[in-house]
Parts: C-alpha cells; structure tokens; sequence
C-alpha cells in the first residue's frame, strides 16, 4: 500500500531555513510528525510522506503547515510552536486577495503592518501572543485560536486603513478580555457542594 503524501512550494529562499544547520530542522519535522521529507531546491517543491509507523493521517496536514510557516518567513523555531499542539493555528492573508497586483499598495499594506523598525509588528505580538510574519505577498500568524483571531483583526484594521491608535486601543482591550478569561480558568468556584 502507498504511503500518504502530499506537495507544496515554498520560495526557494526559505530552503536554507527549512533544511537547517546541517539538516536539523528538516529532521525534527521528520522525526516529530513521522513523515519524510524530499526536498528540490531549484524549484522549492517539497513532498511530504507519511512514514509507515504513522498512525495519524492528520500529521501530513500538520508538517505541511509547518513547512508553510516556514516559507512564509517564521523561523522553525516559532513554526514549531504549530508542532503537538492541537489549539495553535497558521493563518495566512494573501495580499493579493486585496490589492490584486499594485506592488506599490502592497509595499505601503507591509509597512503599516511591520511599522517603522517594526515597531507595530511587534506591538501586535506583543498584545497578542501571537506570531507575526510578513513575507514576500503575504501576511502569516501563529497562535491560539483567539490570539489568531485578535491578531488578525488587528491586521485587518490596518489593511483597511485604520489610525495606529485606535487598533492599539482594540488590541489593549482585546488583551484584557484575554487575560481575563484566562484568569475565569483558574478560579476556583465558590460554589459549595453538596454531602
């Protein structure tokens, strides 16, 4: 029976940092998400194939969403954050989807996302706790599920020509809400149980 697999590209400049030092990162996706990796530099076509020993289909769609961080500009370091943790997503916006091929709309759309010396793209981090990368014509994120949603949004705003402002107002309340419902986590309940 053949193996499940499955093929995507990523720009050829980002083999280097799918491949690793010595082949490292290519052989924590190996050994973590037991798939095997056949990786063409010239094209930056990768195939992905589930390794016999995998039991777990969804691994190939987990290492492909790895190696998609990775091309679009994380370090594998927070493209592994996607690694065995079910609640952590990639999120791409592609450019575009909303300025079709103007290079000059998307070069100003970049620069209102990363900031002046990326100041506002780590604001968002920061207030988020999510990942931020803007790549080649696209916008990617990495988080949980609400820190993906808060970060997106606040992305968003900027896309549709928001005061810096008033999405870090949105992105201060958006981080107490947060906070607060991971504090509502932690609480004991004051309820009293019944003999």
């Amino acid at each position: 029976m053949a193996s499940a697999s499955t093929f995507l590209k990523i720009p050829r400049e980002r083999i280097g940092a799918l491949v690793g030092p010595n082949g490292r990162v290519k052989e924590v996706i190996e050994k973590k998400l037991l798939v095997d990796l056949e990786v063409d530099s010239e094209t930056g076509g990768i195939k992905i194939v589930l390794t016999p020993t995998a039991q777990d289909p969804s691994l190939l769609f987990r290492a492909k969403e790895v190696i998609t961080a990775i091309g679009r500009g994380f370090s594998p370091e927070r493209a592994f954050r996607l690694i065995g943790d079910d609640e952590v997503v990639l999120e791409v916006i592609d450019l575009r989807e909303i300025v079709g091929k103007s290079q000059s709309d998307m070069k100003r759309l970049k620069g209102r996302i990363i900031g002046k010396e990326g100041k506002t793209r780590r604001i968002i981090e920061e207030l988020t706790e999510a990942s931020v990368s803007v790549f080649g014509h696209t916008i990617s994120i990495i988080g949980d599920m609400e820190q993906a949603e808060a970060a997106r949004e606040a992305i968003q705003m900027f896309l549709r020509g928001s005061q810096h402002r008033t999405v870090y107002r949105f992105l201060h309340r958006k981080r107490r809400e947060l906070k607060k419902k991971k504090m509502e986590l932690w609480e004991p309940s004051h309820e009293k149980l019944e003999p």
